[in-house]
Parts: structure tokens; sequence; C-alpha cells
């Protein structure tokens, strides 16, 4: 029972029981402001169905006349899951060419009643229609699922399966310090565990990008027992260009790591990199450049290394699959289930 219908059951009993203490029924109603006719009709509904029977009960019967025949409303949850991408008007369309009389906005009560009033919606009903059944995908089935995962990545939701899987790399200016120039920061985020890596330059080239992997990623990574397998960048000269020049391209080419570059004008595609570049702009460098003053590289780097274990190994994470947990603790529970999951196919 809701607080609503509790108050309205208190208030009709708190005239009963005036009308008993008093043992006046119209002075109970005088002061309760009701009519003597509601005090009866409140008394009978309490003699005949006890306390519950004062709630309310709507008057108002659903009129079925209007609704959407059911063979229509069949033919549109089919469309629902065969073609997901089609909108409501031309979902309306295509049953005119069966023979079914629908309006698009017809199409959309019945999206609505069912939770398919997106095309989101419509590829979630599918994929679980897949997982539970185990069908077939046509072309177009095939295509909107595929469109929905490049709109998921291009909007920062990024499939990952386990620590290493995927990591997210990107360029932070961070700004100029007399007597040392400007200064960027590489930086690499595991989309997993949002384990997160950064080191300062003076430069931005494809020689500092790798430099970043191959001086803190693979080695912790490897520590760990993991591996990289891809990596997510923009793309930017220090990420892209000829695969046989490139120093970065070649350092990935060297160490078996797949490359995949964001969408064309989509710079929030790379996300995670993205939000982490806003999180230690507010909580390190917003702050320490207003407590001290540097005057090399390494003494900035130094204070960002200690930061950096700070928000491992102690900061709570909300990710996806951190959930409350520290980046460093997800990484680890992470690498655990994945050990068991790949024991567990080998042995199958």
């Amino acid at each position: 029972m809701t607080s609503t219908q509790q108050k309205i059951i208190k208030n009709k009993l708190g005239l009963l029981n005036l009308a008993e203490e008093l043992g006046n029924v119209s002075r109970a109603c005088k002061v309760m402001g009701y009519s003597r006719d509601t005090f009866y009709r409140y008394k009978q509904a309490v003699d005949e169905g006890g306390v519950e029977a004062l709630v309310d009960r709507s008057r108002r019967k659903p009129n079925f006349r209007n609704r959407v025949a059911q063979e229509i409303e069949e033919a549109i949850l089919e469309l629902a899951l065969d073609d997901p991408a089609f909108g409501q008007v031309r979902v309306a369309n295509e049953l005119h060419k069966r023979g079914y009389s629908i309006s698009g906005a017809g199409v959309r009560g019945v999206w609505m009643r069912h939770g398919l009033q997106t095309f989101k919606l419509r590829l979630k009903a599918l994929e679980k229609k897949v997982a539970d059944e185990g069908i077939l995908l046509t072309e177009g089935q095939i295509q909107a699922l595929e469109r929905k995962k490049l709109d998921d990545e291009t909007f920062g939701e990024i499939e990952t399966e386990h620590p290493g899987y995927l990591g997210s790399q990107d360029t932070f200016y961070v700004g100029t310090i007399k007597g040392v120039g400007r200064i960027y920061q590489q930086t690499f985020v595991d989309t997993y565990s949002k384990v997160a890596f950064a080191k300062l330059y003076t430069a931005k080239t494809a020689i500092t990008a790798a430099d970043l992997l191959n001086d803190r990623v693979l080695p912790f990574l490897e520590a760990k027992g993991g591996q990289l397998l891809r990596v997510l960048t923009d793309r930017g000269t220090e990420y892209c260009g000829r695969v046989d020049e490139h120093p970065y391209q070649l350092f990935l080419a060297i160490n078996d790591i797949d490359h995949t570059r964001t969408k064309v004008k989509s710079p929030q595609t790379n996300g995670i990199c993205e939000r982490f570049h806003k999180t230690i702009l507010q909580e390190f460098y917003q702050v320490t450049f207003r407590k001290k003053l540097y005057s090399t590289l390494e003494e900035l780097q130094t204070d960002l290394d200690a930061w950096l274990v700070w928000y491992n190994d102690e900061r709570t994470h909300q990710g996806k699959m951190c959930c409350g947990r520290t980046p460093m603790a997800t990484f680890e529970d992470g690498m655990k289930i994945w050990a068991e999951r790949s024991i567990g196919e080998v042995a199958a």
C-alpha cells in the first residue's frame, strides 16, 4: 500500500472514530468537513470489506475499442525485431503493403506498451532474443547490431571483456612551465578496470606515444600476467601514419597489438580518456599548480606518479566494471575471473 493510500485511509478512519467518540454523527461530520451521506458510505465500506475497502477505486474502465487489433500488434512486434532500424512511419508503410491500416502514431503506441520505442531498446530486445533462442540473424539485423556497436563506442560505451582487452590512449596538453616550455601528457586507461598511466613530455610525437606503452603499460601488464590486445586512439599524427615508417605503428606491430582509431570528427569516441583528463585536471593539476611552483619536468612527474598511485589504489570508481571498487581492485578481480574462464574453456 502506498503512502498516499495510507493517508486516505487515515483520514476516513478519523471520521468514523470521531463519530464513535462523540456519539454524534452530525457533529463529527461538521468537524471533519464531510457530509452524513459520505460518513455512511465509509461505514458501509468498512463493514463489508474492512479497512482496505476505504482505498479509492478507479471507476474508469479501459476502453479497448480504439486499441490496435491483435494481429496488427503482433506484426508490429515482429517487425521491431526483424528490422529494428525502421522508424514508426516506415513500419506503418510496410504494414500498409500487407493490407493493415495503421498510422505511425499507432505503431509508436504499440512500441510504448512493450518498451520498444527507441532504436536502442529494439536492439536490446533483439540481442536478448538471439541469446535466448540462438536464432540466425538476417543481413538487416546484423547491420543494425553493428550500427549499435559503433554508436555505443561513439558515446563511450566500449566493449571490453577483461583487463588488457582494450586500452584507450590520448594526448593531454598540460600547459607551459617557465624554463621548461610546453608540457604534454601521454595518457593510457585500461577500459575494463580504469587503471590509468600518465607520463609527461615536452613534445607530442609518435616516439612519446610509444614510450608510454613501452615504459609504463606493457611492463605493468607483463608483471600482472596480462597482455595488451588492442589500443584505441584518435587520429592524431602521433598515433597514425604509414605502418612501415611510423614509430608508434611499428611499436604496435612488433608487440602484436591491434590498433583501432576513433570515428572521424567524433572525439567523444575516446570518452574514457576524455573523462580521465577531466578528473586529473580538476583533482590534480588545478590543485597542485596552486600549491607549488615547478621548475622541472621531473619534479612534476614525481607528484603526478604519487597522485596516480592514489587514483589507482585508493580512489573508488563508479565505472561500469568498478561499481564502487578502486581501479586496481577491479583489475585484479578481472584478471582472476578471466583466468578461471580461460581454464574452463581449455578444459572444455
